[in-house]
């Protein structure tokens, strides 16, 4: 099922879709509705490549409202984790985005290369796996930032800097170097 929902954070409108079925399947959001329809589309076509069964017929849950909290700050992101299925991600994926979700706090940042070390791989396969990650906000990839700049973001880097300066980690947006 998919469950929509619209909020209004920081001043902005931020439009939050979770794929669920017995677990989080999927989750996307954006700043604006027409990249979040794109972003909506990116993500059930890299679910269903991967395998999972996904249903997009509209649906009732609090998991909207549940990814909300993670981002004001309500709730922790390692409080989410049990509810992901990791359907469709590889076990590399799976140590990466739970590493980075118990270890990598609100508030702060760590480098692909240093989360590369805590999990002894290269930046590089980081920055792979932060890109195919279905699990935005909760698996927190916006943290993951460059040595010298914030780095990239997958769909759009306004949506990280949104993402860090509500978390007060302003020092690392005044660089969108891409």
């Amino acid at each position: 099922m998919l469950s929509v929902e619209k909020f209004r954070i920081a001043n902005r409108d931020v439009w939050i879709a979770v794929l669920f079925e017995d677990g989080i399947q999927g989750i996307t959001f954006a700043l604006d509705g027409e990249q979040f329809e794109r972003n909506l589309d990116r993500l059930t076509g890299f679910l269903r490549k991967r395998g999972v069964d996904i249903s997009t017929g509209r649906g009732r849950s609090d998991y909207p409202t549940l990814v909300r909290d993670v981002i004001i700050g309500r709730v922790g992101n390692a409080e989410i984790l049990p509810e992901l299925s990791f359907e469709g991600v590889t076990a590399f994926e799976r140590r990466v985005y739970e590493w980075l979700t118990k270890n990598v706090k609100r508030g702060s940042v760590i480098t692909y290369g240093g989360l590369a070390r805590a999990i002894g791989t290269s930046p590089r396969a980081i920055g792979g796996a932060m890109r195919r990650n279905p699990y935005p906000i909760v698996v927190p990839c916006h943290r993951v930032v460059a040595h010298d700049g914030i780095g990239y973001y997958t769909p759009r880097l306004d949506e990280k800097v949104f993402l860090l300066k509500i978390e007060g980690v302003e020092e690392w947006t005044s660089s969108k170097r891409t």
